[in-house]
């Protein structure tokens, strides 16, 4: 008998709607999945009561099909409000909150019709690309149980590599749908800023380098997805019109231009084998059609690192600012949100504004690379999964981190431009762990950057040649 939490998302979909199978048994193969390896992973946290969901199944096979995702378990980032499920942000602060509405991405998404099971794990309020917390614990790889899955979306990321999730959703500020699905064997996909909108509360003008965006083990089911979550919103004043993103997947990539950064001149440490395996992986577009160049550094990396370390110290500050007005709950904070908000606090208005002038310069400059080549590529992490009793590396290749978070350096240049990147994976090391790289484009080639990976998932399917043996008791 089919596996079906092996079949993608678009499979199941179809197959749900010709009544190969029902809602029922798809719920029931997934919970009895969930049920076996959630307790080793720690990737979906508030699982809600089986009856539960299976008598929402059953109202699913009962009901007319709503969308793409009618009847197909969903588990919703825990940074996201679901109405009546409980968002803790992974903070003691937040451990008993119950949502009373949903955000805006959850509202798009029950439009399609997937029934909410619970939550993906996260680091406390998504700060760090390690998945742990005091309210949940920890989220470990399904390649290697010792270690880390990656965070933000570290929960959705493992929940797809080891089949406890058809798709997920997730958000990216500093990496964190393309760090966790590098360590984690799975695609994930940062849009262009604005194509999918956040709100509708909070502050939409001042800071722009966070977004949702979709996750999967194949990008045909990464692009419905996308298509699910995006587009524009009234409330939101940088929205983007979205487009038929897996519609016509299927093209001819010979003579795209790719350019390869590497490790940005030197400026981005990386453990061994990193590099060379993204060279290898590299290969395949080669094979395909398409042009693969070595590419010198287009800007200064620490002038980018200072605009970035400033620009997000200020986002911190603000979002989180009350937080720590509060000694009661400034003391339940961890200590690197802490001292974001102090970097934040005591910024300038003339550093925050050269830091604006850094980034729109960097802008720039990627619109002139952009008209000679199509897509850029860096690695989409600098360390092999790391163990899961680490906070974070503190060094790579000998050199000392100066920050808890510079070990991902290779994320922020088209993290600080807002540009559509595609993190894929890379393949394995020779310890079995799993590495990846982000392939970005310009502002708005959402759809070309989905394009080219599409063709790079059809001759390699990582996901899928190479499944975690978690069922070989790893």
């Amino acid at each position: 008998m089919t596996d079906l939490t092996a079949l993608p998302a678009t499979v199941l979909s179809a197959r749900l709607a010709a009544r190969e199978f029902s809602a029922v048994e798809l719920m029931t193969a997934f919970l009895d999945r969930i049920e076996a390896l959630n307790p080793k992973l720690n990737a979906i946290v508030d699982l809600r009561p089986r009856e539960a969901l299976l008598a929402e199944a059953r109202a699913a096979d009962a009901a007319p099909r709503r969308g793409w995702l009618h009847g197909i378990p969903f588990a919703v980032k825990n940074l996201v409000n679901v109405a009546g499920l409980r968002t803790s942000f992974g903070s003691p602060i937040f451990a008993d909150f119950i949502a009373p509405a949903d955000d805006l991405l959850v509202t798009r998404l029950r439009a399609a019709g997937p029934i909410f099971i619970g939550k993906t794990n996260t680091p406390e309020f998504g700060l760090g690309s390690h998945s742990f917390n005091p309210v949940h614990g920890t989220t470990r790889n399904p390649y290697d149980l010792s270690r880390t899955a990656g965070g933000s979306s570290g929960g959705a990321a493992a929940g797809l590599a080891a089949r406890l999730l058809a798709v997920a959703d997730g958000s990216d500020t500093m990496g964190s749908l393309r760090n966790p699905a590098a360590f984690c064997n799975v695609y994930g996909f940062r849009p262009s800023f604005g194509l999918v909108p956040h709100g509708p509360e909070g502050e939409s003008f001042l800071n722009q380098i966070s977004t949702d965006g979709p996750m999967a083990r194949n990008v045909e089911d990464l692009a419905r997805l996308l298509e699910t979550i995006a587009g524009p919103d009234p409330r939101f004043p940088h929205s983007r019109p979205a487009e038929p993103y897996a519609e016509a997947l299927d093209i001819e990539i010979k003579g795209a231009r790719i350019g390869w950064l590497g490790d940005w001149g030197g400026a981005y440490a990386l453990e061994p084998g990193i590099a060379a395996l993204i060279e290898t992986a590299l290969g395949r577009f080669s094979d395909l059609g398409a042009e693969v160049e070595a590419l010198a550094p287009p800007a200064s990396a620490a002038a980018l690192w200072d605009a970035w370390m400033t620009l997000r110290a200020f986002a911190n500050a603000g979002t989180k600012g009350a937080l720590y007005a509060d000694p009661a709950k400034r003391a339940l904070l961890k200590p690197e949100m802490i001292w974001e908000i102090e970097q934040g606090r005591a910024l300038t208005v003339e550093r925050v504004w050269q830091a604006s002038v850094t980034r729109s310069d960097w802008f720039r400059t990627l619109a002139d690379v952009f008209t000679r080549y199509d897509a850029l590529v860096l690695p989409a992490a600098q360390v092999w999964p790391f163990p899961a009793d680490w906070r974070w590396p503190e060094e790579i290749a000998g050199r000392k981190m100066d920050t808890y978070h510079r070990w991902m350096e290779t994320v922020l240049p088209p993290s600080l431009a807002g540009l559509p990147t595609l993190a894929l994976p890379a393949g394995f090391g020779p310890q079995g762990l799993p590495m990846g790289f982000q392939l970005f484009g310009p502002r708005g080639a959402d759809r070309a950057i989905l394009r080219l990976g599409h063709a790079y998932h059809r001759a390699t399917d990582w996901p899928g040649q190479r499944p975690p043996a978690l069922g070989a008791g790893r």
